[in-house]
């Protein structure tokens, strides 16, 4: 009990004065009742950063595969190398062998 009365008497100079007391209750009710406090404003920041990656890396996926899709559009000699690699797609008169490597 003794340590709580020594903290009520450090708190009880600024609750004398009812403007620093408001003012502390009004900081104390932002940062963690209101319904935008500070926590959950932290958490949605960081919320937010991560979708901005995510979509950053969204584009840059689209734009490299859409380069790829224009290659394979174009040129029969790449689709044909598309599809014997990724689908291991070959002649009538040929073997394929998988090679995989353990790491």
């Amino acid at each position: 009990m003794s340590t709580v009365l020594k903290i009520w008497k450090k708190i009880l100079p600024f609750a004398k004065n009812k403007f620093i007391l408001t003012i502390l209750i009004f900081i104390v009710w932002l940062l963690f009742f209101d319904r935008n406090n500070l926590i959950d404003r932290v958490k949605e920041l960081n919320h937010l950063r991560q979708l901005e990656k995510d979509k950053k890396y969204y584009i840059e996926r689209i734009d490299k595969d859409s380069k790829r899709l224009e290659q394979l559009k174009t040129n029969n000699k790449n689709l044909e190398k598309f599809a014997r690699e990724q689908y291991l797609m070959k002649k009538d008169n040929e073997d394929i062998f998988v090679i995989v490597e353990e790491d």
